[in-house]
């Protein structure tokens, strides 16, 4: 819901559902869903100032619940949690959106989830700051997957593993295409990477 202005924003301005759809990195299913909602409710941009996003959601939608409102009738699911509790800390990682260790059986929808989720990171004091001195280390790795390298001679095709090597301090980085990830190859990549920096 959180995009939901900007989307009868930009419908108001003649862009089509498709360019809407790209515009606010949401479905196209979602667009029309919202849309659609609007016009039912006669709703049309420009909005009136006081609304604010519940306002608003509650005019189109007034079939749903409110978001603090999340409790079924059952108990179980998306509202076992009261009010307050699991949608102010935010979901727990480790049930994921379909609740698989049974605290959720039925999960949260994703947009949900993301919300809760993103709301909850914001609370975390993360900082993972590495300081590196200049040529005390070089980082290296093969990347993803394989790249396929053609024999002009005999048109055949190989797939060739991508050794990449980065220093830490600057972030200046070498690599190479090679046969494959067996030791010649490894420590081949090494030498060449060393003499690529000058620290051979």
């Amino acid at each position: 819901m959180r995009k939901l202005k900007e989307v009868l924003r930009l419908h108001s301005l003649g862009l089509s559902q498709h360019q809407i759809a790209r515009s606010c990195c949401i479905s196209q299913s979602t667009v029309h869903e919202y849309v659609s909602a609007a016009e039912a409710a006669g709703v049309k941009w420009p909005l009136p100032e006081n609304w604010n996003d519940r306002q608003i959601e509650q005019t189109l939608f007034p079939q749903r619940p409110a978001p603090a409102v999340w409790a079924q009738t059952s108990g179980a699911g998306l509202g076992a949690d009261p009010p307050g509790t699991a949608d102010a800390q935010g979901p727990d990682p480790a049930t994921g959106l379909a609740g698989r260790t049974g605290k959720r059986p039925d999960g949260y929808g994703y947009s949900r989830f993301c919300d809760l989720y993103r709301r909850w990171l914001k609370k975390l004091d993360l900082v993972l700051r590495q300081e590196h001195r200049a040529g005390e280390k070089m980082f290296v790795d093969y990347a993803g997957a394989t790249i396929p390298i053609h024999d002009p001679q005999s048109g055949e095709v190989h797939p060739a593993a991508v050794f990449v090597a980065v220093l830490g301090a600057s972030s200046y980085t070498f690599a190479e295409a090679t046969s494959g990830q067996d030791l010649r190859s490894w420590t081949g990549s090494h030498m060449r990477a060393f003499e690529f920096f000058g620290g051979w």
